[in-house]
């Protein structure tokens, strides 16, 4: 498989590729096959060569726990060809490996307000179009105006409407197979300065109100009218540990992975907490984390 892919395929293609590098936990095995696509092409090569193999999309992995024995298939990456930009009559076109916080900074230095939230995000622009990524009240279903998406299943090409998105609360309806090559935002007209300063209070507030360290940000969506950390933090979870893997003590949503922690640390402790949760309180906290490989 690796071989035909080899054939086809532009960008990078890795046998046994680790994928913790790709992970804000740095935990987790390798995958089967990486391929890193840096064109259209080199995803519909994937499409039509890989039939029938599981395949997963990795981007920034600011959400994403790969089990310790790995994934038994593709991973499918976009590469450095997908981190274009450009400037629109409306604001932003952007490519789905483009990171978000540079894009923030993107908007500042051309004089554009509305994606200042971005700033505190550590996810690629794909990849918060797919989960509906947000901070401070404000997500992507707020400035997004349409989207490219190729289906790796099928290799169909859709250039997709915001409203075709389902935008829900940190989820959307693209199926796992969907990659987001890349999308625009409206953005408008302000001073640079003052785009500047609301970026830099949002990264502020970021220092001062959540962990340092290895996490994957939220790891429980907040249930409707309340918060999964206040919930989290009224059964005494913080600081709880399992192995290397901790709640956070600064804020009970973030898990840690300390030195030495693995995949398995962190799934248990989101388990236990989740269980705690549920038998105190009867909230089923939903995760937000997405996982990848065999925890069984």
């Amino acid at each position: 498989m690796a071989e035909r892919l080899r054939a086809r395929v532009s960008g990078r293609v890795e046998l046994d590729a680790a994928l913790a590098l790709f992970t804000t936990f740095r935990v987790g095995g390798p995958a089967d096959i990486l391929v890193e696509a840096e064109s259209e092409d080199d995803l519909l090569a994937v499409a039509e060569t890989a039939m029938g193999v599981p395949l997963a999309i990795v981007g920034r992995g600011s959400n994403l726990l790969v089990s310790d024995e790995g994934f038994r298939g593709i991973a499918v990456r976009l590469g450095r060809s997908f981190r274009r930009h450009e400037q629109t009559e409306g604001g932003l076109r952007l490519g789905g490996a483009v990171y978000l916080p540079a894009a923030a900074r993107l908007t500042a230095r051309l004089g554009l307000t509305g994606f200042e939230f971005a700033a505190e995000i550590p996810a690629t622009f794909g990849g918060a179009v797919r989960m509906n990524a947000g901070a401070h009240d404000r997500c992507m279903n707020d400035v997004l105006s349409e989207a490219t998406v190729i289906d790796l299943d099928t290799g169909d090409r859709r250039r997709l409407d915001v409203s075709e998105l389902g935008y829900a609360y940190r989820r959307s309806n693209l199926r796992p197979a969907d990659v987001v090559t890349e999308g625009d935002v409206r953005l408008d007209r302000d001073e640079t300065n003052r785009v500047a300063g609301r970026i830099a209070a949002h990264l502020r507030w970021r220092r001062e109100h959540q962990p340092p360290g290895r996490s994957a940000g939220s790891v429980f969506r907040n249930p409707p009218d309340d918060s999964a950390g206040r919930l989290i933090d009224s059964v005494g979870a913080k600081g709880m540990r399992v192995g290397a893997a901790e709640i956070s003590p600064v804020h009970a949503n973030f898990i840690v992975a300390g030195a030495g922690a693995t995949a398995r640390d962190v799934w248990a402790l989101i388990n236990q907490v989740h269980a705690s949760v549920l038998e105190r309180t009867g909230v089923d906290l939903q995760p937000e984390v997405r996982f990848l490989g065999d925890f069984t």
